[in-house]
Order: C-alpha cells, then structure tokens, then sequence
C-alpha cells in the first residue's frame, strides 16, 4: 500500500499537478492581501525592502544548510548545488494545505539524487524539529527582553530547553528507531552524531536572526525604534512561525502567523502599520521561496551541462 502510493507521487502527472496546486497557492494568498498589500509597499521604502529581502534570502539558505548538514550526517552528503534543488523546491509544498507535502517532494527529487527516500523523511523531520526548537529557544529569549509584550508569549522558552533535550543524540537515536519501528520500516543506517545536531542548530539560528533582521527593517521604516524593535522583530516572528507551523491546515502558516506577528508589534507600532509589516513580511518570504527555488534548478541545470559537456 505504502509503495504503490509513493510510486503514484513519484509520477509525471502527480509532479505537474504539485506545480500546478504551488502556484494556485501563491496566486490566492497575494490575491488575499492585494489591498493591505499595495497600502504597505507604499508606505515602505525602497531600502527597507531590499534590505528585508536580502535578509530572507540569508535566513532561507542558512535553513538549507542545516537540512544538508543533517543528510551528510545521516550518510547523504550532497553538493550544496543538489541539496538546494531538492531543499528548496520541496519546500514550495507548503503552499499547499497540509504539512506533508514538502517531506513527499523532498523525498521524490532526493531520490532522484541517490538518496533513499526514508533518510531523506529523516533528515526533513529532524530539520523541521530543531528549526521549532531554536525558533521558541531564540523567540522566548527575545521577547524576555522585549517590553510590552503579553506574557503568554514569553512561556515560548520554557517549551525550547525540553524539546532541545529531546535532539540530543543520546535521546534522539533511539527515539528515531522506535518511530521507524512502529511503522514498520528498516532501521537508519546511520545514528546521528552531536556533531551534526550542532551544525543543523546554528544554521537554523542564523536563520532565525537573518528573518528578525528583516521584520526589524520593515518596522523601522514605518517609525518603530530600531533598538526597542529588534527583539520584538526577532521574537515576533520566531512566535508567529512556530504558530503557523502548528496550524497545519494553514497553506504556510498563513494567518495564524500574522496574527501573532501583528500582537507582538502592538508595543511599536499602530495596528494598521503591524499588519502591514506582517503582510510585506509574508510577501518577501514568498519571493525569497520562489527566488531560492529558481535559483538552485538553475544551478543544477547549469551543473548538469558542464558535465555533459566535459565528458
């Protein structure tokens, strides 16, 4: 059952129609915020922009090289040009309702790549549970020096240090073999080392810190102070994406995350121009997903020409 269905994802037609349901996605959630959408461009300028793209774009491939990093140490390791193709495009999925289809397009294209499609689950699994950790880790910490912020927000770092012990090698590797034996699946290769939990955590908290750069920018260019916004910034969105994430039937954790987002500006901002950052945030993150994604197909193309070429 398990095979014939992974066989049918694998398929031409289920790809096309996974590009297609992508871009359905992007068109409904811009065509969603279309108004609030060409208020904020307005009332934001040009450096700001720029400046909170070129922060997405930083906090996007640092997350892929905490993904890389934790497939080299489940015995993967890719070329970054390969591990982006698969991480980024995957990635696309979650304008999809659903949770499940970044790990079913990442594990199709890293089979395509030699990766076998349980440690590629893995490795997407295992990323997306330490990217949550660092994310409240760093979000609780940030709004605790934060002012003004509802106190609900601030237990977000008393959830970090439990499910941080949980990615402890020690705890982690039997845990994982347990999960893959319930579901009656050959047991990893290879166990992971601290090493690699190590390298997947600071990647993601550069990634984390890359996308509190970006909303500080955007608040600051709408009058929020620069000192008393950053660890709002960070915090907020940190929040706001752990939110979404949970919210699993939300195509990429739209409006859960906006929601939280807005509340934890409120100290700095108006409403109207929270919910204007919140909106030119999400705009940003999407360019930065299409952007990333174009990029790594690219690169690969362009890989796999060179080597035709030379032989």
């Amino acid at each position: 059952m398990v095979r014939r269905l992974l066989r049918a994802l694998g398929s031409p037609q289920v790809r096309w129609a996974f590009v297609v349901a992508v871009l359905v996605g992007f068109a409904t959630a811009l065509w969603k915020s279309r108004h609030d959408l060409s208020r904020a461009l307005r009332e934001l300028s040009a450096g700001a922009l720029g400046g909170g793209l070129a922060a997405v774009l930083v906090g996007l491939v640092a997350s892929m090289l905490a993904y890389r990093a934790l497939l080299a140490d489940l015995g993967s390791p890719l070329p970054v040009v390969v591990a982006a193709r698969i991480f980024f495009v995957g990635q696309l999925g979650k304008y999809i309702p659903g949770s499940l289809w970044p790990v079913v397009a990442q594990m199709e294209m890293g089979r395509d790549a030699g990766v076998p499609r349980q440690r590629s689950a893995t490795a997407i699994t295992l990323t997306i549970l330490i990217y949550l950790g660092i994310g409240l880790l760093v979000g609780g910490v940030a709004l605790l020096f934060a002012s003004g912020v509802p106190v609900a927000y601030r237990w977000l770092v008393l959830a970090a240090p439990l499910l941080l012990a949980l990615l402890h090698p020690r705890l982690l590797n039997p845990l994982v073999r347990r999960v893959v034996a319930l579901a009656r699946r050959p047991a990893p290769e290879h166990d992971l080392s601290g090493r690699g939990v190590l390298a997947a955590a600071l990647w993601s908290l550069v990634s984390w810190v890359a996308f509190g750069v970006m909303v500080e920018l955007l608040a600051s260019s709408l009058g929020a102070p620069p000192g008393r916004a950053l660890p709002l910034a960070v915090g907020g969105f940190a929040a706001a994406w752990s939110v979404g994430f949970l919210v699993v039937l939300a195509p990429a954790g739209a409006g859960p995350r906006e929601v939280v987002l807005v509340a934890v500006l409120a100290p700095v901002l108006q409403r109207s121009e929270a919910l204007a950052v919140s909106v030119v945030a999400r705009l940003l993150m999407t360019l930065g997903d299409v952007l990333t994604a174009g990029a790594a197909v690219a690169a690969w193309q362009a890989g796999r020409r060179r080597s035709v070429t030379e032989r």
